[in-house]
């Protein structure tokens, strides 16, 4: 009897890292492609498309998430201080470029505080958040923070109102539920 301790304690050790390696191996948040996106000419493109759970989303050069703030206008950021701690404004020196797939009638910018000029897609001034850690994080989408929810967006500019479908975010139903 003492002897089958030993090995239940050990078998159940054992469970511990095969139990995180497959949590790890099935992501999380949605992953995206993680490749930087392109212009159509192969240049770098301060703006362009990724695949995610929610489908195609807009993200910045380093393939990051970009999101829409809802209390924003289309010509000025309601995000400063510690709201742009969080949720770093996309900023451009020059002219933004719009990778493939992606109008570039659609891409512009609007002036900050002290001079810097935020990237604008479809109107809508673009940021990232600091707890997407890694290219294809989409743990964003639909936060309230700030006073207002944070979407991503498509790339005809509109916003996703869906939840990311995840593996990781405790089950339910799977669907996407609108919520906005």
């Amino acid at each position: 009897m003492t002897r089958s301790k030993p090995i239940t304690f050990l078998a159940s050790a054992a469970m511990i890292p095969l139990a995180a390696l497959a949590i790890a191996a099935c992501g999380g948040g949605g992953a995206a492609t993680a490749s930087p996106p392109k212009t159509s000419t192969g240049a770098s493109a301060t703006v362009g498309v990724a695949k995610s759970s929610l489908g195609s989303i807009l993200v910045n050069s380093h393939g990051r998430t970009v999101y829409l703030f809802k209390a924003d206008s289309a010509t000025k950021s309601a995000c400063a201080a510690a709201c742009a701690t969080a949720w770093p404004p996309l900023l451009a020196k020059g002219k933004p470029t719009a990778g493939a797939g992606l109008s570039a009638s659609k891409l512009g910018t609007i002036p900050r505080s002290g001079g810097q000029r935020q990237v604008t897609y479809n109107g809508h001034p673009l940021y990232t958040f600091v707890k997407d850690t890694k290219p294809g994080d989409i743990t964003g989408q639909g936060l309230v923070a700030f006073g207002a929810r944070w979407f991503t967006l498509t790339p005809a500019g509109t916003q996703i109102s869906s939840k990311p479908a995840s593996s990781s975010n405790g089950g339910g139903s799977g669907g996407g539920g609108a919520y906005g």
